[in-house]
């Protein structure tokens, strides 16, 4: 007992220097590494050819009897033999290649970061008979990040690379600025499309100031520096000269839409109300209703599909936290962390949400 007592003493000694050891190399490489980008990025390429495939292959193997399954190991066996052989390019050297995205948008369009890196990407070895596939899932937010996002896009058309657009859940306000850019859309049937419109919202407690004898200043060299706040009086003044905000970058909003899909009756459909796939088809907000699971498994038949993803690699210091996070939830037994939680506001007190 006095031997495990000792080992015992001796092994959480041993813990705690070396958690300390991590402790102040973290510190001295977070301090190290302030001002520096945070981190970088790394390119992930999947050939979805072959994941589909192994998928089907993974589903014979327990279907089908033993012999015919060895015959098509067998046979599959030869044909990646044959391919490995004719080099590493002959496998799209004469076939159509369709580069696959995805964006997952917040409110303050974060994935652009990553969709800007993967255009430049594949501009540089696209071919005109080529195309792009993104897959679209966004509710919105801030005009001028969604309208970065639109930009990102608009070099694909620039280089006459042709841009399809899938919708499977939403594509709404300035996820549909997104989406009005691509030559093709498709959607779900119950995806949600539309909400082209721009909305300005935020509370004000200057009553509530007054009432508990709170003072609030602001100073300001320009007349309309600031216009509507949080805890100032608001006018009548400031209130026309938001609304005039919103309704400019509406009107921006509408043009450009309407600039990209020139058939569509802007008039009816920049109302801010959204539709279901079934009726944005008919009002010609989408080319055709299809989940982009279809659309992927048809164009696999004559082309070869590349998932391109840019990841960002996670600073020393980031990664140490994390391991620290998941030791302290995982074996200290306390709940789970909320993630993936948009922000409820900007930077700025009030924001302009498409």
């Amino acid at each position: 007992m006095e031997f495990v007592t000792n080992y015992g003493l001796f092994l959480a000694k041993s813990i705690t220097v070396v958690l300390a050891i991590l402790a102040v190399a973290g510190g001295i490489i977070a301090l190290a590494g302030r001002g520096r980008p945070r981190g970088r990025q790394r390119l992930e390429v999947k050939y979805l050819n072959r994941d589909y495939d192994d998928m089907a292959h993974t589903l014979k193997s327990a279907m089908l009897p033993k012999k015919a399954f060895k015959q098509i190991l067998k046979t599959r066996k030869q044909d990646l033999k044959k391919t490995r052989e004719q080099g590493p390019d002959a496998r799209s050297k004469d076939n159509k290649r369709v580069f696959v995205l995805n964006f997952h948008g917040d409110i303050r369009a974060s994935a652009v970061a990553s969709l800007r890196e993967e255009i430049t990407v594949i501009l540089s070895v696209a071919r005109a008979e080529d195309e792009v596939v993104l897959r679209l899932e966004s509710s919105g937010g801030l005009v001028h990040a969604y309208g970065l996002a639109a930009s990102q896009l608009t070099r694909l058309k620039d280089k006459n690379i042709r841009l399809t657009i899938a919708v499977d859940k939403v594509a709404a306000s300035g996820g549909y600025l997104m989406a009005c850019v691509a030559d093709n859309i498709i959607a779900a049937p119950f995806a949600v499309v539309g909400s082209i419109g721009v909305l300005a919202q935020l509370p004000n407690f200057n009553r509530f100031l007054k009432r508990h004898d709170i003072d609030f200043e602001q100073i300001t060299a320009g007349e309309y520096k600031r216009t509507v706040t949080l805890f100032g009086e608001n006018t009548d003044k400031d209130r026309d000269k938001l609304r005039e905000e919103i309704d400019e970058a509406h009107r921006l909003f509408k043009a450009f839409i309407k600039s990209q899909r020139s058939e569509l009756d802007i008039a009816t459909v920049a109302t801010g109300e959204h539709w279901y796939g079934t009726r944005a088809l008919e009002l010609k907000l989408v080319d055709e209703l299809c989940t982009s699971d279809d659309y992927l498994q048809e164009a696999r038949k004559t082309a070869e599909l590349y998932q391109v993803t840019f990841r960002p690699q996670k600073p020393l210091i980031d990664r140490l936290s994390s391991l620290a996070s998941i030791f302290d939830n995982g074996l200290m037994g306390r709940g789970a962390i909320m993630g993936d939680r948009p922000p409820i506001m900007g930077d700025r007190p009030r924001f302009i949400e498409r």
